[in-house]
């Protein structure tokens, strides 16, 4: 489990979008949304990022077989190492749960979503 900075919570304030990488037996593959969907539903105190599922059909498939998962924010309205413009890449593992308490605060705040696309950082590194 990590604790998130006061930095990165700054940067998830200011983030507008969110990339997602997980890799299957095809390679990598890319997914993103918008950073008022993790706002939305919160970041986790316990070092757990949860974002609404609604496809990620792909990514649930990759999840299955390999369950590490990056994700990088950024926003050019966070001062940075030079500047304006900060950014992290969190690693951890991920997992689609369409049932429980994540699923449901996800499908509560939006009714196209399946469920909850779960990730428990572990790791967390500075970009910019």
């Amino acid at each position: 489990m990590v604790e998130f900075e006061d930095k990165v919570k700054e940067v998830i304030e200011k983030t507008e979008i969110v990339c997602i990488g997980t890799c299957g037996k095809d390679g990598p593959h890319l997914v993103a949304t918008w950073g008022d969907y993790i706002r939305t539903i919160g970041i986790q105190d316990t070092g757990t990022i949860v974002i609404p599922a609604g496809g990620y059909r792909k990514t649930e498939e990759n999840l299955s077989t390999n369950d590490r998962v990056e994700v990088i924010i950024a926003s050019k309205e966070v001062e940075g190492t030079n500047g304006m413009g900060k950014g992290f890449l969190f690693s951890g593992r991920g997992e689609i749960q369409e049932s429980g308490e994540f699923a449901e605060l996800a499908k509560s705040n939006f009714p196209w979503a399946r469920g909850a696309f779960v990730i428990s950082v572990e790791e967390i590194n500075g970009l910019l």
